[in-house]
């Protein structure tokens, strides 16, 4: 250990008494004082300005545009080659290898005692950064320094790995030059690796591993992975060990064949421990963030946990859906798996596997790109156009013998299958975000491994469809299913009920939509027998219907007003509600009440007031009321007609105030709690009003449907993905700190090591 120390030590006077080590200091200072007060600068004048500064430890440290973390982790690859192109060049070039090899030091002793002074380099850097990241922890307030000390620890490992690529790379040449542009293609080749060969399995998961791409950028997000971590030390391990064997090689004279066998007994070795290290089981992980913000919510591992057994999930991929197909193509598996790592931490045996093929599919696009074509030459080409392998894709009806997916449109989806046979489809979207969040994941989770509501929608009597595309139907949010927000994307069963007959047990919530006809005496004694028993209920109506559903609601002691709310504004028939005060008081209704802090509205066009007593044993909470004065208008029918223009009219029985339009009733009943809902208006959750849009009118219909359905299923679903907030909110600089605090970092700072710098280099001539 004592000879390594002093091959270090000298190879650090070395590097000191010459310019380029403290050339490398001075610019790297200098660039990092800039990134800093840059980045500071920016949320000290967002703060100024007025404006929230949330996350100010991500923000100026751990941003991807723009933290000081990850700008200098894109930079680190230029200052690294050329401290190592002299470590071994500088000996063979003048000959002083020599004089090691004729000491008593061993080949293993020189390569240590090298990469001795490199981590000690780097050990110098590192601690340069720790100045700017100690003083944002003093400026911070409630700073997140655990997840600092994590990313300074994956930008030491990024260093010291680079560190040990370039010592190897010196070693092969004489030319520094050389040395220093070998190590840039050795690190350009291994931030590309994980791109080459992705169409041939076994080698894709070699190459994925290789890549140091992407591997320091979980430490930057305060998240240590022990395939990461473990991944820098075999590396770092691998070039030593190339770098030792390739020292030996020259001091013994061995045959190239001998030194080739080493080389690849290394290789296998590193290729083996990279495996077993890179499996599920094997991996151990730590969130440094204070929220967990790198972990599944605790919900979702809840959910996990009740999972027993195995679960696998297959990804059919159809070579005609060429919007989505991309998505899991051959050369993407590995970036496709990694979206369900999260899952595979605390549920290490699910097993992903991918199904190609390809088969008839709606697309005009298709149609009009290859004319007179049959499928069979279209795939062809698709295939050649795409570079994928013919043999991976089963051919049309191959895969209908694996599962069925003819409901699904043969688009992309996944089918997740339990060991037990339980199953269910996890799509995407489309939407800006296109693939499924932890919520849509969770809750395909969730729906295969525990009973879920059922939420019946009452038909037979002109109320709305779930089935139809009008605007009038309710098939958007019910079971669309490229629709995120629908109900059977986010965990979700639905059926038509008729009340001809008993409603089933398994039905949980019921929706009454705008129903156009009184029910029987039969129907309406089922439905009493759905309400006694505890279940839950949403009743919406139109101004039309307001007697037939005020004949459902009045055991409820509640009412609607006679007349359509109206207004003076520019849309006189648009009621744009605003949750309430009282929502508070209902937890589960939590987006709801989110809409009151960013002044969003509930739309309803043609809606009708709401009316109460407290008489019929609920408890009763107004959820949703007008933002603005409003008058139950009974005069005028047509709105669109100018000459029919809405107007106030006190003798007519017009009045004027703010009306309640959304009301949420409760009772106990047994061991649980019976949950009724009623809406003034049908309309603001149907297709047509969820699909348009107003000027300056910030309509958020569906987080109404969001958060009514999880309110009534008694908060299983969808899924509640809330973290707590990060506290990290508040800078400590005053507005006239940055003047003083940018001349201390940019120009007082390199200018101190520059004069070290000086003073050492003149004291080393003077000698």
């Amino acid at each position: 250990m004592r000879k390594i120390y002093e091959v270090a030590k000298a190879e650090l006077q070395t590097l000191f008494y010459s310019p380029i080590a403290w050339l490398i200091i001075i610019v790297f200072i200098f660039q990092v004082s800039l990134l800093f007060t840059s980045a500071l600068e920016l949320r000290v004048t967002q703060m100024l300005l007025g404006y929230r500064t949330p996350m100010l430890t991500q923000a100026i440290f751990a941003n991807p545009s723009g933290g000081l973390l990850f700008e200098v982790q894109n930079y680190l690859y230029l200052y690294i080659p050329l401290l190592t192109m002299g470590l071994m060049s500088r000996e063979l070039s003048s000959g002083s290898i020599n004089l090691l090899y004729s000491s008593p030091i061993t080949n293993t002793q020189i390569i240590l005692g090298k990469y001795l002074s490199m981590v000690v380099y780097a050990s110098l850097l590192i601690c340069i950064i720790g100045i700017y990241v100690g003083f944002g922890c003093c400026v911070i307030e409630n700073v997140e320094w655990r997840w600092l000390l994590t990313a300074l620890l994956g930008l030491y490992l990024l260093i010291c790995t680079y560190a040990a690529i370039g010592l190897f790379m010196s070693s092969l040449t004489s030319y520094q030059v050389v040395a220093a542009i070998g190590t840039l293609v050795i690190l350009t080749a291994l931030n590309y690796v994980k791109v080459m060969w992705q169409d041939i399995e076994f080698v894709r998961d070699i190459t994925y591993w290789f890549s140091i791409s992407g591997r320091s950028v979980s430490f930057l997000y305060g998240f240590i992975g022990s395939e990461d971590l473990i991944y820098f030390l075999i590396v770092i391990l691998l070039f030593l060990s190339l770098t030792i064997v390739r020292l030996q090689a020259c001091r013994q004279k061995a045959r190239w064949i001998h030194s080739m066998s080493k080389y690849l007994l290394i290789f296998s070795i590193t290729i083996i421990l990279g495996y077993i290290t890179s499996r599920p089981v094997m991996k151990c992980y730590y969130d440094a963030t204070t929220t967990k913000a790198n972990t599944l919510t605790p919900n979702s591992q809840d959910v996990i946990a009740k999972m027993e057994g195995g679960l696998t999930i297959t990804t059919y991929v159809n070579l005609f859906d060429e919007t989505n197909h991309p998505i899991a193509f051959p050369r993407f598996v590995n970036n496709d798996m990694a979206r369900f790592s999260h899952y595979l931490r605390f549920k290490p045996e699910i097993k992903l596997k991918y199904v190609y093929y390809y088969d008839s599919i709606y697309s005009p696009s298709l149609e009009y790109r290859f004319p007179n074509m049959s499928m069979q030459q279209r795939a062809e080409r698709l295939m050649e156009l795409h570079k994928v392998n013919s043999r991976l894709f089963l051919k049309p009806g191959e895969v209908d013998k694996l599962v069925d997916l003819s409901s699904e449109g043969k688009t992309f989806v996944r089918e997740l299958v339990r060991d037990n046979g339980e199953r269910t489809f996890l799509r995407i979207y489309n939407d800006f975000e296109k693939l499924p969040s932890e919520a849509e994941i969770t809750a395909a989770f969730k729906r295969i491994t525990m009973r879920l509501p059922i939420v019946g929608f009452l038909s037979g009597h002109g109320e709305r469809s779930i089935k139809e595309d009008d605007n009038r139907s309710y098939s958007a949010f019910v079971n669309y299913k490229t629709f995120r927000p629908a109900l059977i994307n986010q965990g979700f069963d639905v059926a038509e009920v008729i009340l001809d007959k008993p409603i089933p047990d398994d039905i949980k919530i019921l929706v009454i939509a705008d129903p156009q006809q009184e029910l029987t005496e039969n129907e309406r004694r089922n439905l009493d027998q759905y309400i006694e028993r505890g279940d839950n209920l949403v009743i919406a109506t139109e101004p039309k219907r307001r007697d037939v559903a005020n004949s459902l609601i009045e055991r409820f002691g509640v009412k609607f007003v006679p007349g359509i709310l109206a207004n003076s504004g520019e849309y006189s028939n648009l009621t744009q509600s605003r949750p309430t005060a009282d929502i508070k008081n209902i937890d589960n209704l939590y987006q709801l009440a989110g809409l009151r802090y960013f002044g969003s509205v509930i739309s309803m066009p043609d809606a009708v007031g709401l009316e109460y007593t407290l008489d019929k044993g609920f408890n009763v909470t107004e959820i949703l009321a007008t933002d603005t004065l409003a008058w139950n208008e009974l005069q005028t029918t047509d709105f669109m007609n100018e000459d029919q223009r809405a107007t106030l009219d006190n003798g007519s029985g017009e009045i004027q105030k703010k009306y309640v339009t959304g009301l949420a009733l409760t009772r106990k009943m047994g061991e649980k709690e019976q949950k009724i809902t009623i809406l003034g208006d049908a309309d603001c959750i149907a297709n047509g009003e969820l699909s348009t849009s107003r000027r300056g009118v910030r309509a958020s219909n569906f987080t109404l449907i969001q958060s009514l359905f999880f309110w009534l299923s008694d908060g299983e679903v969808p899924i509640d993905v809330r973290r707590p907030a990060f506290t990290d909110n508040n800078l400590l600089v005053e507005e006239g700190d940055m003047g003083l605090i940018t001349m201390s970092f940019q120009w007082l700072f390199p200018c101190l090591i520059l004069i070290l710098a000086m003073v050492i280099w003149l004291r080393r001539r003077g000698r």
